[in-house]
């Protein structure tokens, strides 16, 4: 009896070693996976320019610092709007998915978490602000080259982290109640290192790859507002480390 006939570029069920469908598969994922990353750190980018700039306006520009003492009830509606904003669209995701309102509710939240950072800023030296800037940028960057270069997975932290953020959200109850310059550097310092963590285990999350878990290319927002919040919350906690210490 003559042999079965397989049919060209086949063997069997298993897929031909020398076929490029599978590669062009992996290939267009991986282009996919860049192309997402580009774009999180484009929106980011803006992000962070508006913060600075709203920072820099409320340290260095009377009038408008004067304007803000005067009408204290723009600090409650900023307050109000960036509260809406960040729940909206972390918890709906048709708003942070839907193409241009996921814009919309990410320049609003960008603005009025600036407006508020830049209240904050002004109660501080610009000498400590800067300061506190500058050690900003060089751990995040640190952070993220650690983060892409590292073969330790810490997407599989997510619990952990969670209850960890808890914890520091229960001690910064308790350290309202009992004020004092020891229990604000420990609470700082305890802050500044879980998100420092946080920030690595979301630039994971986003690159995908060979890590457990990651986020989709349709999240580019969800992406974006997590590393600038963890950005956000590294900046004022070195702020009170430095301006308590």
């Amino acid at each position: 009896m003559g042999q079965p006939t397989v049919p060209p570029g086949t063997y069997g069920i298993y897929p031909d070693p020398e076929d490029q469908s599978v590669k062009r598969f992996e290939f267009s994922d991986e282009i996919i996976r860049r192309g997402f990353i580009r774009k999180v750190y484009s929106i980011l980018t803006v992000q962070l320019g508006i913060t600075i700039g709203f920072i820099a306006l409320f340290m260095y520009h009377e009038p408008t610092k004067l304007l803000v003492q005067q009408n204290p009830q723009l600090f409650w509606v900023a307050l109000g709007i960036m509260l809406i904003t960040l729940i909206s669209m972390a918890c709906c995701s048709s708003v942070r998915r839907q193409t241009p309102v996921n814009y919309i509710f990410l320049i609003l939240f960008t603005i009025a978490e600036s407006f508020l950072l830049g209240v904050t800023a002004a109660h501080f030296s610009s000498e400590e602000v800067l300061f506190a800037i500058c050690i900003t940028a060089i751990v995040c960057f640190g952070l993220t080259m650690f983060a892409f270069q590292t073969k330790c997975d810490f997407t599989v932290l997510g619990g952990v982290l969670f209850v960890a953020i808890l914890i520091l959200l229960l001690f910064g109850i308790i350290s309202i109640f009992f004020p004092g310059k020891t229990i604000t550097l420990v609470y700082a310092s305890c802050a500044a290192l879980l998100f420092s963590i946080y920030l690595v285990y979301d630039t994971q999350r986003m690159m995908g790859g060979e890590h457990q878990h990651s986020i989709s290319p349709d999240e580019y927002i969800f992406a974006t507002l997590s590393l600038y919040l963890d950005i956000i919350n590294i900046f004022l906690s070195i702020l009170t480390l430095l301006t308590r210490s």
